[in-house]
């Protein structure tokens, strides 16, 4: 998936009010999943499921300081954007970090846990993937919106196969390579931003 870094500002599609109330609901729901994934994950000792509730969390902030720079100019909304790749990109790393250290320390998460949590996730980044696609090609600020969502449903489709992977090995191997995958895509999406937020800024006033 390009970056799109070399085209002119959108007429102000990101000054939507349908779009500002999608973000609020957005971070609302984020916010929510959050609390309740990183309180099952520590719980069912899945480094997936840690990993997606940072993710929810990630994306609350990313929904937040969207909202902020909306009405601000096409470089403000550029650094915002790269703001928040820098994020999944620190967040990509410490999945890894983290992903490593329990592959060293062993123990096998708890399946059925981890099957529930992910599903009720899935079912909310649908949600809020299906209202933001109208505005999946705006401004590197909108884009970095989307893609954090649509990793989210990724994510939380992994997390789903790792469950049954979990179940069927008695490992916790299928658990930490979901981890890493998700680690990856957090930094694939952050160097795509990053190279589209450079091009706005190049074009900016």
């Amino acid at each position: 998936m390009s970056a799109h870094c070399c085209h002119a500002e959108p007429a102000a599609k990101h000054l939507s009010p349908a779009y500002r109330r999608v973000l609020w609901l957005a971070l609302l729901i984020n916010t929510a999943m959050f609390a309740i994934e990183i309180s099952c994950g520590m719980r069912a000792g899945s480094v997936a499921l840690l990993a997606d509730s940072l993710d929810f969390l990630g994306d609350a902030g990313n929904y937040a300081i969207s909202l902020f720079v909306l009405a601000m100019s096409l470089s403000w909304r550029a650094r915002a954007a790269q703001f928040k790749a820098v994020s999944m990109a620190v967040f990509g790393l410490g999945v890894l970090v983290a992903t490593a250290w329990n592959a060293w320390q062993g123990g096998v998460p708890v399946a059925a846990t981890m099957g529930l949590i992910g599903g009720l996730a899935l079912l909310a980044n649908l949600g809020v993937a299906a209202l933001l696609y109208a505005w999946r090609d705006g401004d590197s600020n909108m884009r970095s919106v989307w893609l954090c969502t649509r990793n989210d449903a990724l994510g939380n489709v992994a997390v789903l196969l790792a469950a049954l992977g979990v179940l069927g090995t008695g490992s916790a191997w299928p658990d930490l390579l979901v981890a890493g995958i998700m680690a990856s895509l957090a930094l694939s999406s952050a160097w795509q931003v990053l190279g589209q937020a450079r091009g706005e800024l190049r074009m900016a006033p």
